[in-house]
């Protein structure tokens, strides 16, 4: 991981991502360690899951847009560990490492209480989706004097607008892709078991030239850290999220990675140990390489993942192999 950090810029706030991800194996039932695992690829009517073991990663996302996600750490779930345990652990870890305090996302699976306690001794701000069917709970009023002084406030249910206290900032911005979008902030509010942590909740809508909501459901976030960014800024940078979504896919269609039918946990985390390290090869050539693109393919200026891999061939024949040496 120390090698991959000095890689990154010195100056900036580094962004980090997250997710997990599952390598299903369910016909390999000698393979120790093996859990039940969330799975996108299900037969209809089956529930959503898969026997196999599950990744965490934590990635650096590059720039504001385009698909280079950098693994940090990217590390098997064992079966005494969780999610949430892991991940917390993991970036715990990273930003050990950083010499400036990062921004990191999380998708809505860490937007719950357990996720913010666990973190509230690691030096990194953490932006949040919500699920839209949870209770907030906002500061509590000056103590009366008499009893116990108050934790919670008025609660907040983000499907019920009739309980939503005023707004603290409101914004419309324009999207290129997105197309007007409608961002409102409330400051200080907290799950009911973290009243000591307070964050920043924001509500992104997208709107359409009435003013009416063009998608049903509105996008919910949380902030909890030091100073928030502008609020036209901070909603932008949870959709950067989605480049560790392209990083699996890449890395499973692209790397091969679930491809060997390995005997061990052991076998498995050795050869996941690679995965991050070709990401990372391929990130350093991607400035020397030349497009090489199939017949039915369009050039490139800025290189993706996938054109610079199909693009070392190039570097290998100059570069040669160790026999050559």
């Amino acid at each position: 991981m120390q090698l991959y950090i000095k890689q990154m810029p010195t100056q900036g706030r580094p962004l980090l991502a997250r997710d997990h991800t599952a390598w299903s194996r369910p016909d390999a039932v000698t393979l120790q360690e093996r859990t039940i695992e969330h799975s996108t690829v299900t037969i209809a009517g089956n529930k959503p899951i898969t026997i196999g073991q599950g990744y965490s990663t934590i990635a650096w996302i590059l720039g504001d847009s385009g698909s280079w996600a950098l693994p940090l750490r990217h590390e098997r779930i064992t079966s005494w560990e969780n999610p949430i345990q892991k991940e917390a652990w993991q970036l715990q870890q990273v930003c050990e490492n950083l010499p400036t305090r990062p921004i990191s996302v999380w998708d809505s699976e860490y937007g719950c209480a357990p996720f913010v306690l666990k973190t509230s001794n690691i030096k990194a701000d953490i932006l949040v989706r919500l699920r839209s069917n949870l209770c907030l709970w906002g500061a509590p009023p000056p103590y009366s004097g008499k009893g116990r002084p108050r934790k919670h406030g008025d609660k907040f249910k983000l499907n019920e607008p009739s309980t939503w206290s005023e707004v603290t900032q409101s914004i419309e911005v324009t999207h290129p892709k997105l197309g007007r979008v409608k961002v409102s902030l409330w400051s200080n509010l907290h799950f009911r078991k973290t009243a000591t942590r307070p964050m920043s909740l924001i509500r992104v809508e997208c709107l359409d030239e009435l003013g009416n909501l063009r998608v049903s459901k509105p996008l919910w976030l949380a902030w909890v850290g030091e100073e928030i960014p502008p609020l036209e800024v901070v909603w932008q940078l949870y959709l950067r999220r989605f480049t560790v979504d392209h990083w699996y896919r890449f890395l499973k269609q692209r790397l091969h990675w679930t491809l060997p039918k390995l005997s061990t946990p052991k076998q498995c985390e050795r050869w996941s140990d690679l995965m991050p390290l070709m990401t990372w090869e391929l990130w350093l050539a991607h400035d020397i390489v030349a497009d090489n693109p199939l017949p039915w393919q369009k050039s490139q200026g800025n290189l993706t993942p996938g054109r610079v891999a199909q693009a070392m061939g190039g570097v290998f024949a100059v570069i040669g192999t160790p026999l050559e040496f």
